[in-house]
């Protein structure tokens, strides 16, 4: 069986994380959310892929290639405009047989849910979610075992069942989607689709989603996933770390990586390779540090992201931060991520001020920033890519 795979989105409301990578792109744990997901669909079974790429497809490509280094085979197909869900499905009518799998390439799921759908004969499968929010979502009606109705953002929901967008489909749903018309949106949405299926057919069931979902939507989700992977982190050290050195816990080395005297690292933390840690820095749990990336003398890092060619000065505090590749940071160089009140951190994402949910959020940074010595920056800054500060200067 292959898996379709909905990877052309640019992901706007990272931003600006995604100026120079498409959203699937973006790493947790040091891999790309779309390689979590393709090593999970693997272990389900899953021999064959069809990419339905757009925005910067050739940062997947390369990472990916024909799927050979995975043991499998990776089709690409370009979706042109992103026109919905329906649109991005449609594209891979050619490129598979009998019945596939659909995965979102921002949502990270377990293996075993995959191999549970895989293993259904139904015309169609949706896979649920039991949320306490349901008019927050799309959701499904039944009965008995079967769907009866998908309902967006229903007013009194008749389930807590919400559409988590994974699907299992049959070849048949290429032509309802040929059929499909424009929504009030303008997309062609997968959920009409399947209403379609389901008032013509009583064989669309569903599948409750018991294991763990983490759908990545804005910025700060990073920081959820990487926590979440991570735990289950298996350690190993590649690189060299000095005698002085003391790691705690769950804690990976690349290769190449040179752990100095001094350093104080607590697991789970995962370094890449090719970087420069140290001496007497502080790496707390949950970090994730990718390739070729300098931590200097009295560095303090908490839960965060640190993208690949990162340079982090001496005397900087970073917490509950993600920073994009190539950033420099001079020397002093702190980062707010607790309001003195206690209150929810707020964002500006595409032009409106977003409560992010979280008490402690620092700095989300794109690629190639460069800070000045003893800058300070708020909590909840966004920092676009090529954005730089002068010395002293106070980010708000």
């Amino acid at each position: 069986m292959k898996a379709v795979v909905l990877a052309a989105g640019e992901g706007t409301r990272m931003r600006p994380l995604t100026s120079t990578i498409p959203k699937v792109m973006l790493p947790i744990a040091n891999k790309p959310m779309l390689e979590h997901i393709v090593d999970a669909a693997i272990e389900a079974g899953i021999e064959g892929f069809v990419f339905i790429t757009g925005y910067h497809e050739e940062t997947i490509k390369e990472h990916f290639g024909n799927g050979e280094e995975w043991g499998v085979t990776i089709d690409y197909v370009h979706q042109k405009k992103q026109l919905g869900t329906a649109n991005a499905i449609g594209c891979a009518k050619g490129h598979v047989e009998g019945s596939f799998i659909v995965l979102n390439g921002d949502v990270l799921l377990s293996s075993s849910h995959i191999s549970k759908m895989i293993e259904r004969e139904e015309d169609a499968i949706i896979t649920v979610k039991r949320v306490e929010n349901p008019s927050d979502f799309g959701v499904i009606e039944t009965e008995g075992n079967r769907v009866s109705k998908i309902i967006e953002k229903p007013e009194n929901p008749p389930t807590d069942l919400a559409n988590a967008g994974i699907y299992l489909f049959r070849e048949s749903i290429f032509e309802l989607i040929e059929n499909t018309p424009l929504s009030q949106r303008g997309e062609y949405e997968i959920t009409d689709s399947l209403q379609m299926l389901i008032d013509s057919s009583d064989n669309v069931g569903y599948e409750v989603l018991e294991e763990e979902w983490i759908d990545i939507g804005r910025p700060w989700d990073l920081l959820d996933a990487n926590k979440v992977l991570l735990g289950g982190l298996k350690p190993e050290i590649a690189g060299l770390v000095e005698p002085n050195a003391t790691l705690i816990g769950d804690v990976s080395v690349g290769e190449g990586t040179l752990i100095r005297n001094g350093a104080y690292i607590i697991g789970p933390v995962v370094i890449g390779k090719d970087c420069d840690i140290g001496p007497n820095c502080f790496i707390r749990p949950s970090t994730t540090i990718g390739n070729d990336v300098h931590i200097g003398n009295a560095v303090e890092l908490k839960n965060s992201i640190i993208m690949d060619g990162t340079k982090i000065g001496h005397l900087t505090y970073i917490g509950d931060s993600i920073i994009g590749r190539k950033c420099n940071f001079g020397a002093g160089t702190k980062v707010a991520n607790l309001r003195h009140d206690g209150k929810n951190i707020k964002v500006n994402l595409k032009g409106k001020r977003t409560d992010s949910g979280r008490r402690k959020l620092g700095v989300i940074m794109g690629d190639d920033v460069h800070t000045g010595i003893n800058s300070s920056i708020n909590v909840g800054v966004v920092m676009e890519s090529g954005s730089f500060t002068g010395p002293g200067e106070i980010v708000r």
